[in-house]
C-alpha cells in the first residue's frame, strides 16, 4: 500500500502543531468572549489515539451479517476553537472486508486503507471547564456530533468466496489499474466524551464516511456501478494534552 499522500499529510498535521504548542499555557493565550460576554480562552491542543474495528457498506453487503469486520486504528489533534465548537484533523488506517449479499454470484473482497481528515466537533451541552470564568465544574460526559471531509487511499483485492481469504485464495483481476487509489471522504458522526483527568477524556465514537468512488471493494462493473461505497468506524480513543 502506498502511503505517501498519508505521509505528506501527515507532516502538514505535525507542523501545524509545532506552531501551536508554543502558546498552549493558559496564562499566554489571548481571551475570547462569548455572545454572552462570557470568556474563554481557545485551546489547548490535545493529542488522540484510538482503535475499534471498520465496517464495510456497498455493493457487495449491506448488512453486518454479510461484513468481514476489520481492524481500524487512528491518531490525530483537536482544538477548542470556542466553547462546544472542537476542529480536529485525524489519520487513521483500517482493513475492510465484505461477503456477497447474493450468494449467487459469490464475490467478496478484502481491502487496506488510509484516511486523513479535518473536522468540527460540536458538544451538545455546555461544559463549565471550556470557560475562563467557571461557574461550577467541568461535564463528566459530554455527547457530540461531528461532520468534516478529507482523502482516501485504498487498495482492494476481490476474490470468489464466501468468508476471509486463505493461502490458496486465487484474487481477481482488478477493475482498474491503478490502486491504491484515491477518492474525496465526508465523516459524519456521534460520540461521547469522558473526563477522565483535567487533562486526559476518553471518547466513544462511531462514524459514517460517505466517498466518491464504487471501488472500496473493486466490484463496480460486476456489480451496482450507479452507487458509491462507504464505510464505518467504531472507535475507542484516548485524548491527551501536555498544556492543560
Amino acid at each position: 500500500m502506498n502511503f505517501r499522500l498519508i505521509f505528506l499529510g501527515s507532516l502538514l498535521l505535525f507542523s501545524f502543531l509545532a506552531e501551536t504548542a508554543q502558546a498552549q499555557g493558559p496564562e499566554r493565550r489571548r481571551r475570547h468572549f462569548t455572545n454572552t460576554a462570557r470568556p474563554y480562552h481557545r485551546g489547548p491542543v490535545y493529542f488522540t489515539l484510538g482503535g475499534g474495528a471498520a465496517f464495510y457498506n456497498g455493493d457487495l453487503a449491506e448488512s453486518l451479517g454479510d461484513n468481514l469486520p476489520g481492524p481500524s486504528g487512528s491518531v490525530g489533534v483537536l482544538y477548542m476553537l470556542r466553547p462546544r465548537v472542537v476542529l480536529g484533523t485525524e489519520l487513521s488506517l483500517f482493513k475492510l472486508g465484505a461477503k456477497d449479499q447474493i450468494p449467487e454470484r459469490g464475490y467478496a473482497f478484502r481491502g487496506s486503507n488510509g484516511s486523513l481528515v479535518a473536522f468540527m466537533r460540536y458538544e451538545l451541552i455546555r461544559d463549565e471547564a471550556e470557560f475562563a470564568d467557571s461557574r461550577g465544574g467541568g461535564a463528566l460526559i459530554k455527547p457530540y456530533v461531528k461532520v468534516g471531509g478529507g482523502f482516501l487511499l485504498y487498495t482492494p483485492e476481490a476474490y470468489m468466496g464466501d468468508g476471509r481469504p486463505v493461502p490458496t485464495t486465487v484474487f481477481l483481476t482488478s477493475e482498474r489499474n491503478d490502486y491504491p487509489a484515491t477518492a474525496l471522504v465526508a465523516p459524519v458522526g456521534l460520540g461521547f466524551v469522558f473526563r477522565l483527568l483535567p487533562n486526559l477524556n476518553a471518547t466513544a465514537e462511531g462514524s459514517y464516511y460517505f466517498t466518491t468512488t464504487d471501488h472500496l471493494d473493486d466490484i463496480s462493473q460486476r456489480g451496482n456501478a450507479t452507487r458509491n461505497d462507504g464505510y464505518g468506524l467504531l472507535e475507542l480513543k484516548l485524548e491527551y494534552s501536555p498544556w492543560r
